[in-house]
């Protein structure tokens, strides 16, 4: 077998192979640098042997397993001399059964930047579990990897696994976790280690290993463990997997050891896989919940804000009879899909207005509790003042009491409800509704049924304003983010099955005010930690959930974020998922931009420095180049307004056909 021949190479062979092919190259290099005229030529790049000989090409073949296995045993530390002493054929390694415990954890994909710390696994899912359920989905950063499995979850609403690599994978990966942890989004983050020190090889395994793995990202991790045995091992994956799926939702993390990877399986019989278990999500109590019924119904303005409020489409139907039954106006926070934008109880566009005249605000999952009622003004100082009426009651139901750490400020200013019920929202819906429809709401009461119309009327009000104001600009280049939009929505709004998978804030929210978003996966929401970088892998995870489907996947791209991990688009060709990426591409980080110039005009300085450093130019990117390099259709850069509604309708075709393409629009800032 050629795994029995690469573990008995001597070093003696892998000097004369090392010496056979480095040589030839050395000696090509020596003879083309020392001679002005010769039969050696060194080539270019672009161009092969067979066209500067004008001979045939010889077989593509790539190398053997055994001159691979013998040159990577060679380029470490004492390498060859202590690969070559370590052979030994295993019939059943322990990431096999790693692999059996993925698939009973229902893990369809599994991310990964290739990792040697996880060598055995990542083999055993390719030859032992057939690259599928789970599957690899191969990523070039492992920061890319963890962001494909964040889009992934909230598009499918099951946990994705990642596999980084020991210590330095795991720092390339942290922002992505962290992001992850601010949005409530349930991850496997699978890590490999050495922690036997007596096992590990000398030079980079050491440097790559850990005492404690989990220590730099525990604080934003659920849960996390180091299982010392591969019955621990799937005791402790199955632990983590109900754990990161039961609200609060939050990535956990398994080291998986090199040991546990590659020794032999003594007694396979002796191990044991646990069941999945759902563990079901915590519901507020009756007493609590009839209290926030009466407090509502009662109330004279009522106002319901929503932000990780819905999981799934019953989460949105549930929040749409709730408001009915109260007529109360709904404020949607953007974090998920939680409210149809088409119905005339969603009105977060006038969410200044409706805090400042409500009696009561229920808020559902929401971060930031002391916002609503108050606003901090960005200038020296950082003066707040109140929004809210001063007696205003407040009625907070969350999940987000039942855990938190310390040390990250996701938790936002401490505001003290009225009533706070430590719970999830979506589950305590239905007692809710009921609660309410006990206390007296719904159609029957005279003065909910009063608030209809006045509710409808704002709707409608808020709706035209929103197209009046689109229209500025219509026809101007760069093009303006509403037209971008609206182009987009043009192409789109007839399908059955889209999904918005990009956050809106950076083109100003125009989606959720020109498009009729209806179903719980056409948005999934925002990065959580509003890290750069984020955007374009989660939309990648994203579609490819949506790819199982059928469903179209709208990828609006800020540039700056792609200029974080650009190798998400070959993972796109790669893996052929199909999704349409339309560049928001206005040349900068806008978001400093505006940050710089606030600084520049209030200290009375020179008001066009804000470009050094916030700007992507001298020279501008050109996005479409760069997606042909890694192999996606793309078009542009689109100037011209007029052009964008054919090229989208190109692109589609593209995208229908289960490929992903990308277009380069030159836009204005926001």
């Amino acid at each position: 077998m050629a795994s029995d021949i690469a573990n008995t190479v001597t070093e003696k062979n892998m000097q004369e192979k090392e010496s056979g092919r480095r040589g030839f190259l050395k000696g090509a290099l020596v003879a083309g640098a020392g001679a002005a005229t010769g039969a050696v030529a060194l080539v270019t790049p672009t161009e092969s042997v067979a066209q500067t000989s004008g001979l045939k090409p010889a077989s593509a073949a790539g190398p053997s397993s055994a001159m691979i296995a013998a040159e990577t045993m060679g380029s470490g530390a004492g390498g060859a001399e202590a690969h070559a002493e370590a052979g030994g054929h295993v019939v059943n390694p322990g990431s096999d059964f790693i692999v059996d415990v993925l698939k009973a954890a229902d893990i369809e994909y599994v991310s990964i930047m290739t990792s040697s710390a996880l060598r055995g696994l990542q083999e055993s899912i390719v030859n032992y579990g057939g690259n599928k359920t789970p599957e690899l989905i191969i990523c070039c950063h492992e920061e890319a990897a963890v962001g494909i499995a964040h889009g992934y979850a909230k598009m499918s609403g099951k946990p994705m696994a990642s596999m980084v690599h020991a210590v330095v994978g795991l720092q390339h990966a942290s922002m992505a976790i962290y992001n992850a942890w601010c949005d409530r989004v349930p991850l496997m983050i699978m890590v490999g280690n050495t922690a036997d020190a007596a096992k590990r090889l000398p030079g980079v395994e050491w440097t790559h290993t850990a005492v404690d793995m989990g220590a730099s990202v525990r604080d934003m991790l659920k849960w996390d463990d180091a299982p010392g045995s591969l019955q621990n091992y799937a005791e402790s994956f199955m632990r983590a997997r109900a754990l990161a799926t039961t609200p609060p939702m939050e990535p956990v993390m398994i080291v998986t050891d090199t040991e546990l990877q590659e020794n032999p399986v003594e007694n396979r019989k002796a191990l044991r896989i646990p069941k999945r278990a759902q563990v079901m999500p915590p519901e507020g109590d009756s007493a609590s919940v009839a209290r926030v019924a009466k407090a509502l119904v009662e109330a004279k303005n009522p106002v319901i804000v929503v932000d990780r409020a819905a999981h799934n489409q019953e989460g949105v139907d549930l929040l749409v009879q709730l408001a009915e039954s109260l007529n109360a106006p709904v404020i949607d926070l953007y974090a998920r899909m939680n409210f149809p934008n088409n119905h005339y109880l969603q009105q977060s566009g006038r969410k200044a207005a409706l805090i400042k005249e409500a009696d009561v605000i229920l808020a559902l999952e929401v971060s930031d509790v002391w916002g609503l009622l108050n606003r901090v003004s960005d200038r020296p100082g950082r003066p707040s003042s109140r929004i809210a009426k001063a007696d205003v009651q407040l009625l907070a139901i969350s999940s987000g009491y039942l855990y938190q750490k310390s040390n990250f400020g996701d938790v936002q200013r401490y505001q003290a409800a009225d009533l706070s019920l430590a719970a999830d929202a979506q589950a305590t819906l239905p007692a809710l509704i009921q609660a309410v429809k006990r206390a007296g709401g719904g159609a029957g009461n005279a003065a909910i049924a009063a608030r209809k119309e006045p509710m409808t009327n704002a709707f409608l009000a808020m709706r035209n304003d929103a197209r009046k104001r689109a229209m500025a600009g219509w026809d101007a280049s760069p093009i303006s983010t509403a037209r971008l939009c609206q182009e987009i929505w043009a192409q789109i709004k007839h399908e059955e099955k889209w999904s918005l998978v990009s956050q809106p804030q950076f083109e100003s929210y125009w989606p959720q005010q020109l498009w009729d978003f209806t179903e719980y996966k056409q948005f999934m929401g925002g990065s959580g930690g509003y890290g750069i970088g984020y955007g374009l892998p989660a939309a990648a995870g994203a579609a490819l959930a949506c790819k199982g489907e059928g469903r179209l996947a709208i990828n609006i791209q800020p540039d700056g974020d792609l200029m974080f991990v650009p190798s998400v688009l070959w993972t796109l060709a790669h893996h052929k998922i199909p999704m349409l990426t339309i560049m928001h591409n206005n040349r900068s980080w806008h978001q400093e931009a505006m940050h710089l110039q606030r600084m520049g005009v209030r200290r009375d300085r020179d008001s066009t420095s804000w470009r050094t450093g916030t700007q992507i130019e001298a020279p501008y990117v050109d996005y479409a180049t760069v997606a042909k390099g890694m192999g996606m259709w793309s078009e542009g850069p689109i100037t011209d307004p007029a052009l964008l509604g054919p090229a989208i309708a190109r692109a589609l075709a593209v995208v229908k056909s289960g490929l992903p393409a990308l277009i380069d629009v030159v836009t204005q800032p926001r």
